[in-house]
């Protein structure tokens, strides 16, 4: 099914994977108000001067795309995860790291809010 909002993505699954997508939803509007939602790639996206970041829901994992200068300036912080060069993936057998993803997103946003001063 192609998605048209976020909620109708999330809602797609099961009460637990959503309330972990929700998590992420909420930490992204906290730290970038201004940013708007959309669905891109087929997954939940915040755009905010270009993409902030894209995350989605998988069998196994939640995975977060914080492009590849997200993933480099958290190397150390990143290495209990899976992860590529635009990709993190975040286990559903562990709580999320909601204080990682919160400086990820954080970085994000200071990246772009920058380009447009």
């Amino acid at each position: 099914m192609e998605h048209k909002t976020i909620d109708s993505y999330i809602r797609d699954f099961p009460t637990d994977i959503q309330s972990r997508l929700e998590s992420i939803r909420q930490i992204i509007h906290r730290i970038a108000p201004t940013a708007t939602e959309a669905i891109s790639y087929g997954m939940p996206t915040f755009k905010l001067n270009g993409n902030l970041i894209h995350f989605a829901a998988f069998k196994n994992h939640i995975g977060l795309y914080p492009t590849p200068n997200g993933i480099e300036a958290f190397q150390k912080e990143l290495s209990l995860y899976k992860h590529a060069k635009g990709s993190i993936q975040f286990p559903h057998s562990s709580p999320l790291p909601l204080k990682l993803i919160t400086q990820i997103v954080q970085y994000r946003y200071d990246q772009l809010r920058s380009k447009s001063l």
